[in-house]
This record gives C-alpha cells, sequence and structure tokens, in this order.
C-alpha cells in the first residue's frame, strides 16, 4: 500500500443514516457536532485524529434520501443493488457493518463478507472487514463461575458464548466472519467488535426514559422486571474511537469486546435518567408490559432485559483510548443528557413578561404557554404550591415509619416555619399570598424555575421580578465569575430569561379594562377603584426610577420587546402574539418536532418508502402479538402441567383410602344408621376398632 493510501483509507459503513452508524461516520470522518456555551468541550473530543497522520473518505448506503446534508459523507447510496454494494466494497480499504439495530443488516453483512472472500483474487490492495455485532450473542451464556456471578466475561471466553434466541443469526454471522479473516489475514483482515448497548447523541435504545422523563407526564418512571440486571454499556463516540483504533493498529485479536468499565444495572441507569430529567421517581412494572410501550421495538426490549457482567481487555491491553464516558452512562449523565437536549433539539425557552396591572400579562403568558408548551410561573401560584408541597414532604416522612429521609423532612418543617413567620410578620392570615420578603421570594422563585419541569421545557415568568432589588438577586451576576468564560454563576445562567416582553397601555385604557371585569377577577386581584389606582401610581413611579428591572435586564444584554397594548380586541391579541412568536421562532419541544418531521415526510418520502414503513409496522405489530401469544401458551402449558402432577401425586392417596378406609368407614355408618346408638361417636369407634382391616 503507497503512502496515500496509508494516510487517507476509504471505509464502507452500511445504514450509514441509522444511529450508531451515523455517529461512527461522523468521527471518522472527523466531523464534530455542532457545539455551544457548555457542550462546546465535550462535542471537540469527537475529533478523533489529532495527529492528521490519517483521514478517510466514508462512504455508505442510506434507507432514503430525506437527509440531504452528511458533510461528513463521500457518497451515499440510496437502497443500491447487490452488484453495485459489491463494485463499491472492491473500491474500499475499510468495510464497517453494522448489525447493532436493524436485523435486515444481518443478511446483507453475510452475503457482503462471502463475496468479498470469494473476490479475494482481485484485490488491488488489503482489505478490513469489521462487524460491529451485540451483546446479545453473549445474552445466554453460563456463568465463568457459579460461586461468583459477579465475575465479569472476557474478549478470550467468546467460545463459550451463547446468543439470544432472537440472535441466532448474529451468532451465526460472528462465526462466519472470524473463519473467514483466518483464511488469508495479510490480504482480508477480518474483525467483531461486541458492542455494548449504545447510548448517547440523542439516545436510541434508552430514549423511551428520555422522552417520558423530559415529557414529565408521569410522576414514576417503568422499570421492566426486577431492574437488578447489569447492562453493559458503550457511548456511541467511545464505540467510534474502538473503531478507529482497530483501523489503525490492525491487532492480532480478532474478536473484541467494546464495553465501557461501568457495572450499571437498569434500575440505576432508569433512575439517574429520571433524577436528572424528570422527578427522580421509577415503578417497577412487569417485564411482558414492555411490549406494551409502543416506542420499544422487539430488540429494545430484548436488550432491556440482558444481564451480563462484561470486560474489555483488549481494549485496555492493546489501545490507549481517550475515553468520553469510560464509567458509563450514570457517572457521566449531565454530559449525556446535555447531548440529548442539544441533539434533540429540546431546549427550554425562557420568556419573562412584564407590564402595569391590569394589561393582560396572565392572558398573554398563558397564550405563548399554550403554544410553546412551557410552564406558567405565577407568583402566587408558586408560593401555595410550596406550601403544598412542603405540607405533604412533612406528611409523608413522619407518618411513615420506615421512612428514612427524616434530614428531608426537617428541612422542610424550617422552611415552612420560615415562610409562615415571614407572612404573620408582613401581616398576613390567609390567601392570597405574595407578601414575604424579597429574600424568601426569590428562594421560592428560583426553587421553582431551576425544578427539571421548567429546566426541560422552559417557562414563562408572570409579572415577576417586580423592583430592581428582586432582579438582581434572582438573577445575580457573580462578581467573582466576571472572566469571560463563566459571566454568570451556574445557577441563574440556568434561569435567565432569554426573552423579555413588557406590555404597556394608557392609565385610561387600563382604567376601562379593569372597569369591565368580572366581580370575582376585581375581587381576586384586588383591583377596587381607589386600590388598583394607587398599585398603578406605584408601577409608574417605580418604572420611573434609574434602578428599574428593566434597566437591570439592559446590563445584562438582554434587550426587552416593548409591546403597546392599544385595544382589548381579540384582532389586536392576534397581532401581538404573532410579534411575540417572530422573537422567540419556533417550538423546541416533542409535539411540534413531530409536526413538523410528519408534514415534510408526507412531501418528501416517496410512495414505495411509505409502503415499506407500513409493512415494517405490520411485521412488528405480528411480531408483538407473537411474543404475546407464545407467553400465554408457556403460562398455559405450565399450569396443565402443574394440574398433571398434582393428579399424579394424588393417585397413590385415592388408593390406599379406598382400600383400607372408604369401605370400612362406609359399612361402619350403615350400621350406625341401621342401630340409632345413643351415642353414635362411640358407636363408631367401637366399630372401626373391631372390624380394623
Amino acid at each position: 500500500m503507497d503512502k496515500d493510501r496509508q494516510l487517507q483509507e476509504r471505509v464502507f459503513i452500511n445504514d450509514i443514516d441509522s444511529f450508531s452508524s451515523k455517529c461512527i461516520a461522523k468521527c471518522l470522518a472527523k466531523h464534530s457536532l455542532e457545539c455551544d456555551g457548555s457542550a462546546e468541550k465535550e462535542c471537540r473530543t469527537l475529533k478523533l485524529n489529532d495527529s492528521g497522520s490519517r483521514s478517510y473518505r466514508v462512504v455508505g448506503t442510506i434507507s432514503d434520501g430525506s437527509e440531504d446534508d452528511r458533510p461528513y459523507v463521500l457518497e451515499a447510496y440510496i437502497r443500491p443493488s447487490r452488484e453495485k454494494i459489491l463494485q463499491k466494497l472492491m473500491e474500499c480499504d475499510v468495510i464497517v457493518y453494522n448489525i447493532t439495530q436493524h436485523p435486515e443488516q444481518v443478511d446483507e453483512a453475510r452475503w457482503a463478507v462471502t463475496a468479498l472472500h470469494d473476490k479475494i483474487n482481485d484485490f488491488g490492495q488489503p482489505k478490513k472487514f469489521i462487524l460491529i455485532s451485540t451483546v446479545m450473542t453473549w445474552a445466554c451464556s453460563e456463568p465463568i463461575n457459579s460461586d461468583d456471578l459477579e465475575l465479569p466475561f472476557t474478549d478470550d471466553d467468546f467460545r463459550r458464548r451463547k446468543a439470544h434466541p432472537n440472535f441466532e443469526k448474529h451468532l451465526e454471522l460472528e462465526k462466519m466472519v472470524t473463519k473467514v479473516g483466518k483464511m488469508d489475514r495479510a490480504l482480508f483482515s477480518t474483525y467483531v467488535v461486541v458492542s455494548g448497548l449504545q447510548y448517547g447523541l440523542g439516545e436510541q435504545v434508552f430514549h423511551l426514559f428520555f422522552k417520558m422523563s423530559w415529557l414529565g407526564e408521569e410522576n414514576e418512571i417503568p422499570v421492566f422486571g426486577e431492574g437488578n440486571n447489569i447492562v453493559p454499556t458503550i457511548h456511541v463516540c467511545d464505540l467510534a474511537r474502538v473503531i478507529q483504533k482497530i483501523i489503525e493498529h490492525q491487532p492480532k485479536p480478532y474478536y473484541l469486546l467494546a464495553v465501557d468499565y461501568s457495572n450499571n444495572t437498569m434500575e440505576d441507569i432508569v433512575k439517574t435518567i429520571t433524577s436528572a430529567l424528570g422527578f427522580g421517581k421509577i415503578q417497577r412494572k412487569t417485564f411482558e408490559e414492555a411490549f406494551l410501550q409502543q416506542d420499544l421495538s422487539i430488540m429494545d426490549i430484548d436488550l432491556l432485559h440482558v444481564n451480563l457482567c462484561m470486560e474489555g481487555v483488549h481494549l485496555k491491553e492493546l489501545f490507549t483510548i481517550h475515553w468520553l464516558c469510560e464509567f458509563g452512562l450514570v457517572e457521566n449523565i449531565e454530559l449525556v443528557v446535555e447531548e440529548y437536549r442539544q441533539i434533540r433539539g429540546l431546549l427550554p425557552i425562557r420568556a419573562c413578561v412584564l407590564g402595569p396591572p391590569a394589561v393582560g400579562k396572565s392572558t398573554v403568558s398563558r397564550q405563548i404557554c399554550d403554544y410553546y408548551k412551557l410552564h406558567h410561573v405565577r407568583l402566587n401560584e408558586t408560593i401555595s404550591e410550596t406550601i403544598s408541597h412542603l405540607e405533604y414532604m412533612m406528611r409523608h416522612t413522619f407518618s411513615d415509619p420506615e421512612n428514612d429521609d427524616s434530614a428531608t423532612a426537617t428541612e422542610a418543617q424550617e422552611l415552612l416555619s420560615i415562610i409562615n413567620d415571614n407572612m404573620e410578620q408582613n401581616g398576613v392570615i390567609s390567601l392570597p399570598l405574595g407578601y414575604l420578603d424579597d429574600q424568601m421570594l426569590v428562594k421560592v422563585m428560583m426553587d421553582k424555575l431551576i425544578s427539571n419541569p421548567c429546566k426541560n421545557q422552559g417557562f414563562v415568568l408572570d409579572g415577576f421580578p417586580k423592583t430592581y432589588e428582586q432582579a438582581k438577586e434572582l438573577f445575580h451576576v457573580d462578581e467573582h465569575e466576571s472572566d469571560e468564560r463563566t459571566p454568570i454563576s451556574l445557577s441563574n445562567k440556568k434561569i435567565m430569561p432569554e426573552f423579555v416582553f413588557i406590555l404597556d397601555a394608557s392609565d385610561s385604557l387600563l382604567k376601562d379594562r379593569v372597569m369591565n371585569l368580572p366581580e370575582k377577577l376585581v375581587q381576586e386581584h384586588k383591583y377596587e377603584q381607589e386600590h388598583f389606582l394607587q398599585i398603578l401610581a406605584k408601577y409608574r413611579e417605580k418604572n420611573m426610577e434609574e434602578e428599574s428591572v428593566v434597566n437591570y435586564l439592559e446590563e445584562l444584554d438582554i434587550n426587552p420587546l416593548l409591546i403597546e397594548i392599544t385595544s382589548i380586541s381579540i384582532p389586536d391579541n392576534q397581532l401581538l402574539m404573532h410579534t411575540i412568536c417572530e422573537r422567540v421562532g419556533k417550538p423546541r419541544n416533542y409535539a411540534q418536532n413531530n409536526e413538523k418531521i410528519q408534514k415534510e415526510g408526507m412531501m418528501l418520502i416517496e410512495t414505495t418508502v411509505k409502503a415499506e414503513r407500513e409493512q415494517k409496522e405490520l411485521e412488528e405489530a405480528r411480531q408483538r402479538s407473537a411474543h404475546w401469544e407464545m407467553w400465554t401458551k408457556t403460562l398455559e402449558e405450565k399450569r396443565q402441567w402443574e394440574v398433571q402432577q398434582l393428579e399424579v401425586l394424588s393417585v397413590q392417596m385415592k388408593t390406599y383410602l379406598t382400600e383400607h378406609i372408604i369401605t370400612t368407614l362406609s359399612l361402619g355408618l350403615i350400621a350406625c344408621g341401621s342401630a340409632w346408638p345413643e351415642d353414635p361417636i362411640d358407636f363408631m369407634a367401637e366399630y372401626l376398632i373391631k372390624n380394623n382391616p
């Protein structure tokens, strides 16, 4: 191989628009993800070849042409024939076949390695064939030591591996690939890389748990089964590093385990995900209930129930790998969550709506929340919610003697006491609330804004902060972190509003609006004429001062959008929302993203592709049904077997009773009925003694 060929190799990767193949292609082509903020450092680590000693021209197959922008791919072939695939394989130095996601790729990979071996005499240069397989080919392996079930499998144990029933074809392909590579390794070397469950960069197999936690629609995230199964995992970027090292070094071992150094259980993983994104609570469900989840494929369900302790010894001994997540998902959850948000476009929208009383802040805030699926944060409701939550925590902890979270309950009790004392000092006995000291108000609001729901989807602050001091306390810039890298302290950086809308109207319009409000709303907001005029005058006075909320936001380079309200009619309100949406931009959540994908998909995807997708869904439904029927049939067969066993055990007892007891007892009862003795019990006792067989 000439020097130029060594420095620039042509790499073929199958199914290049799938989850892990796409990442491997990006990494080998030295294209990093678009980065910003705190994720920039981690994203830069995706560039594998910092030395510049070797580069790769990536080509591969794709399922459809909906994604046109693939700068990391030199050539992409849309559903090519096998004749064309073989032609392209012969032009490549490295062939990577990934069979970890789509079972239909197993047959193509088997054909590819066979066809290449048949053409070995036509090779212009040596070729490397790398099969990326799955740990499911080890799923039913017997423990190395029955007395030590936690003793890990290593690469050298591959001859004793036993596959999950649904992955027998994967195991057969692994054996074929290793056999072919032994014939002439100098010209055609083959490798099998067994990948742990892949995570990172938007997620794939674990996506259900990320999505449910992010949406926050359920307080408890399901763990199917006991949850104590050890799940071997690897970040997709680390898997790409392993592939790159094999290409560069061509190691002597041809069978390698690509797993990180974690031994996390399924419960550990799910609980960590929901603690980072959701409410931190899990709920155990039966294994069979996983089949009812539409977001889980049959393969996903099998993967989530694997129970293997594995160690990639060859990775440690042969290569120096700069791991991104060496110790697994649990240890690196912050990085993984940040990747998930960035790749999926699930970025929070943080907005603040300010203005004088009765200008319509709450109405506009609700409309923004409804359109963008955000959380509406109002001062009084947040205080009430905080008090209710603290009271619940105290009742729940102190009433349960087995609950050892007494420290949290004590903190809740102390905070509740402080709030109540604060309200009493300010002369507040009952609702409405809001009469707390600024320090307590800011603490309550900050706790709300840094909660996972607000961090996930975002929020609209309705009418708060009201003063310069409150704004400074809530969005405080840390003077000790005033360098260019970290201008804002971490906690406040997450709650700093991106968009600030200041609604304003003439005093006469505001008075007219209050006069036309229902009496119930007037009393609720304390908009009686005299009181309303006082709070309006107070608002105007505060905003004329040099230190106002608007001034503070401008100091932070946040430019508020001033919107003048000239009417309360519906058309004007629609125009106002249009102005706000133009400033904020497109939604950043699941619901809106899915609608966009569906609309674009209807225009871009051909009829044949749609038919193939529908056929795949039908096949998936059939497989689910078959699995469910098989499980039901197995339970019924087990129940019948137990009944038969009970019948077998009862035959001897029935025979003994019939021969030795029932006959004599029946004759005694007949005699007793004929004699009518005064003491039938004594009569039966004497009869049985005399006629004992």
